[in-house]
């Protein structure tokens, strides 16, 4: 059963075509890797999901055609994003950054959820201190943070470990894993280190030029398609 299904996604900018005909699957349960090189539509492909860019096709998100709706409306069905950048409120604190979640679903918790401080405890320390003022690492931990208060059933992030030390990497590949493993919560990611993809990933799905052009299980990730679709 797949939790999100893409069918005959095509998106243009101004005069440009940027996605052909997308066809994808992201099982119920699963955690989805959508790689390729840069400038390749990965991140389109996500806002096209969230609502952020107009396109033509359906996405199916639990039986719910999505493109029926407005991208506020995707979040309260249980689609947590986190965006390339981390695009958290530099001048609030950690604690209102989180807080500014909790408006969006509606019969959502009313405060933060103590289990999600619990995975970040880094976060816990630092409540008070202002989102602009943390490190890459921890700004990025709390986005994912920020998307969880939702309580979502799919968690979309992009490229998650773009511009993160080494340890903090590992540390947001455990919270993938055991977001997936322990609370059930589908994960679509976009990555293009392969020692976090293989590590991560139970699925892979790729594009080239707009196009989806190879997908299976992480396993089936040989050296043969890296080297066709991904080395530079």
């Amino acid at each position: 059963m797949s939790e999100l299904a893409v069918t005959g996604l095509n998106q243009f900018y101004g005069g440009s075509h940027i996605l052909w005909d997308v066809n994808l699957t992201v099982p119920k349960g699963s955690r989805t890797c959508l790689m390729g090189r840069n400038g390749m539509g990965k991140t389109t492909l996500l806002k096209c999901i969230m609502g952020l860019l107009p396109a033509t096709g359906q996405i199916l998100f639990n039986g719910v055609d999505l493109c029926t709706v407005g991208p506020e409306q995707r979040a309260r069905l249980g689609i947590g994003y986190v965006p390339q950048g981390r695009d958290i409120f530099p001048q609030l604190t950690v604690e209102e950054n989180l807080r500014v979640g909790l408006g969006v679903r509606k019969g959502g918790p009313r405060n933060i959820p103590s289990h999600i401080l619990d995975m970040f405890p880094v976060l816990k320390q630092m409540l008070r201190r202002r989102g602009g003022d943390l490190s890459g690492g921890q700004q990025q931990q709390l986005a994912i943070a920020r998307a969880l208060v939702l309580e979502p059933s799919l968690l979309i992030l992009d490229e998650p470990t773009e511009g993160i030390q080494p340890n903090i990497v590992h540390e947001i590949g455990d919270v993938i894993l055991r977001l997936n493993l322990d609370a059930g919560i589908t994960v679509l990611l976009v990555e293009q280190k392969l020692p976090f993809a293989r590590r991560v990933a139970s699925e892979f799905r790729m594009l080239e030029k707009g196009r989806a052009v190879a997908s299976g299980p992480i396993a089936s990730l040989t050296d043969d398609v890296v080297h066709a679709h991904l080395t530079v």
